[in-house]
């Protein structure tokens, strides 16, 4: 089985040399994801600098502005705001249409013509099919897909689950 390790360029929250690392191949329209992101947050704020987060795109075909929605990220992570961003797709999942993107990112403070500019000339699709196209590769289809210290983690995305993960890692 292929380990999964923190490549250059990856987006991480926390430090890569965490005890913990936790690699999430997510969907930003996804329930499921939506519903791990708090969990994520807390297990973070819980073992503080003992994990580190990282997430990669995997936006999947049924929900149609995902990729969009990873574009956005993207073009906000080249501003220096890809975990604000990436929080604020969480948080207001029910507004993600395409339309609602530059607001999300006015309220951020981006630089609104660079970022539209960066959705109109899809500047970080690539980036985002690569990352799904390594998703697939590893086997991980459906969102959120997690790989624990490098080992795939096949279990539920709810707290208890999660943390019990985490748990019998440290």
């Amino acid at each position: 089985m292929r380990q999964v390790q923190i490549s250059e360029g990856d987006h991480i929250r926390g430090r890569p040399d965490a005890d913990i690392v936790i690699i999430e191949y997510g969907d930003f329209q996804c329930p499921y994801c939506a519903r791990a992101h708090p969990t994520l947050a807390g297990l973070q704020q819980q073992y503080g600098e003992r994990i580190a987060l990282v997430y990669r795109h995997l936006p999947l075909s049924m929900h149609p502005y995902a990729e969009t929605a990873a574009e956005a990220a993207e073009a906000a992570a080249a501003q220096g705001k890809f975990w604000d961003m990436h929080d604020t797709l969480f948080e207001h999942q029910a507004q993600m249409a395409p339309a609602q993107l530059p607001l999300l990112a006015q309220q951020l403070g981006l630089d609104g013509a660079r970022f539209d500019q960066d959705l109109a000339q899809r500047r970080h699709r690539e980036r985002i099919r690569q990352q799904a196209a390594q998703a697939k590769s590893l086997g991980a289809s459906g969102t959120p897909s997690f790989f624990i210290n490098g080992e795939r983690y096949q279990g539920d995305s709810d707290r208890a689950s999660l943390t019990a993960a985490v748990e019998r890692r440290l």
